[in-house]
């Protein structure tokens, strides 16, 4: 969460604007609606979604298409606080993006809703009311995403769902993000070979998921409990238990606490991000529990996570470079503003919205397991995170075991 931090579940029918906005994968298959966007001639540039990387080369080979677009880019960001992904790489990644295929400032527009529903709802109508023609929406919650998207159709602005399907959306949109039942299947392969590697007897595992409300949280469980499942049916690992979870770390914190003292056997967690296991690692040291004997897991390579691993108290994190989000967002934005089809190089996936009975039209980048092992070649290595950051105070003799400097 990036969390990642999550993606937009719905509890209900879409929730209207009010007064302020009134009067796993298969081929994608193009909705009817999606006839009013031309098929792509055979000139244009076919980009692959597997062919973008950090120096996003792949980005000037649609300057042609920014050339012949026509309006703005709207992009809707969430938050600050839940997630610090949207500051320090979504917002800077995607100007990139978009400056390196050709678009100038006044031809997209970054906006921040800072934790408020009506906000982001206030920016949406400022872009669609300026001639946005393309919005792709990350939102707060599923609703109020909902009705942005249903009023950016209803004007002829094409949407996108950025690192969060908006469930209950309008049938004729796009969705990029990471295959996030993979990430859930990375998180479990990572408690597997840990549970191995740090050697710990009988396993007994506290299974803590994200936000029950959260779309991404519902599928990264379904990749690690696919995982673990078949462990727990055949007695080499215990369940303990699997309750209600969270992307709040004080909260996450405070259920292991209370988890722990219940079950005092527990000697392994599986933590859906960096920062809920961040707050059990620091109820383990509370209690001096030793390095590499009770495995935590995590994801969004976030600074603490790294430094946890690198002194042994998390065995890996999930790795999504968000300048392959940032890109593949990016490009799907040009062809659409452009009036053309994306070619099915770029866009590789469905995705079902439960709520419309759907099939999305989306775009999947992949993710990577980060362990000591690889943590050189890949964060540091994209400079996600700088060798100086990473290395700082009492990790720096991991850092050196690791072959960091």
């Amino acid at each position: 969460m990036g969390t990642v931090r999550r993606s937009v579940g719905v509890t209900g029918a879409v929730v209207s604007l009010g007064l302020v906005l009134t009067a796993c994968s298969s081929s994608p298959t193009p909705s009817a609606t999606a006839s009013a966007t031309s098929t792509a001639p055979s000139a244009a540039p076919q980009v692959n979604a597997a062919d973008f990387t950090s120096d996003f080369s792949v980005m000037k080979q649609l300057t042609g298409l920014a050339s012949q677009g026509k309006g703005m880019v709207g992009v809707l960001l969430p938050d600050t606080t839940t997630s610090t992904r949207y500051v320090q790489y979504d917002a800077p990644y995607l100007t990139k993006a978009f400056e390196a295929a050709g678009l100038s400032s006044s031809q997209f527009k970054i906006d921040n809703a800072n934790g408020s529903a009506s906000t982001m709802q206030t920016q949406a109508e400022a872009d669609i009311n300026a001639g946005a023609s393309v919005l792709l929406v990350d939102p707060l919650d599923a609703g109020s995403g909902a009705a942005i998207e249903a009023k950016a159709e209803a004007a002829g602005v094409k949407v996108i769902d950025y690192d969060r399907l908006v469930t209950g959306g309008p049938a004729d949109r796009y969705y990029v993000s990471f295959d996030n039942v993979a990430v859930g299947k990375l998180i479990g392969q990572g408690e597997v070979q840990c549970l191995t590697d740090w050697k710990v007897s009988k396993p007994n595992i506290l299974i803590m998921d994200g936000d029950p409300t959260d779309n991404n949280a519902k599928l990264f469980a379904q990749g690690y409990n696919g995982v673990l499942q078949p462990y727990f049916d055949n007695k080499t690992y215990v369940k303990v238990g699997e309750p209600a979870g969270t992307w709040t770390p004080s909260v996450a914190a405070t259920t292991f606490e209370q988890q722990y003292t219940a079950h005092p056997n527990i000697n392994a967690v599986v933590t859906p991000n960096d920062d809920n296991a961040n707050a059990v690692i620091a109820v383990l040291k509370k209690d001096n529990i030793p390095a590499k004997t009770f495995p935590t897991t995590g994801q969004d390579a976030s600074l603490p996570g790294l430094q946890n691993i690198l002194t042994g108290y998390q065995c890996g994190t999930v790795y999504k470079p968000i300048y392959l989000e940032a890109q593949a967002a990016a490009a799907l934005a040009l062809y659409l503003r452009a009036g053309q089809t994306p070619p099915s190089t770029l866009v590789n996936s469905t995705t079902t919205d439960s709520v419309i009975g759907k099939q999305i039209k989306s775009v999947y980048t992949t993710p990577i397991w980060v362990t000591s092992a690889n943590m050189g070649a890949t964060v540091v290595k994209d400079g996600a995170v700088t060798a100086s950051e990473l290395c700082a105070g009492n990790v720096a003799a991991a850092c050196t075991a690791a072959g960091i400097s």
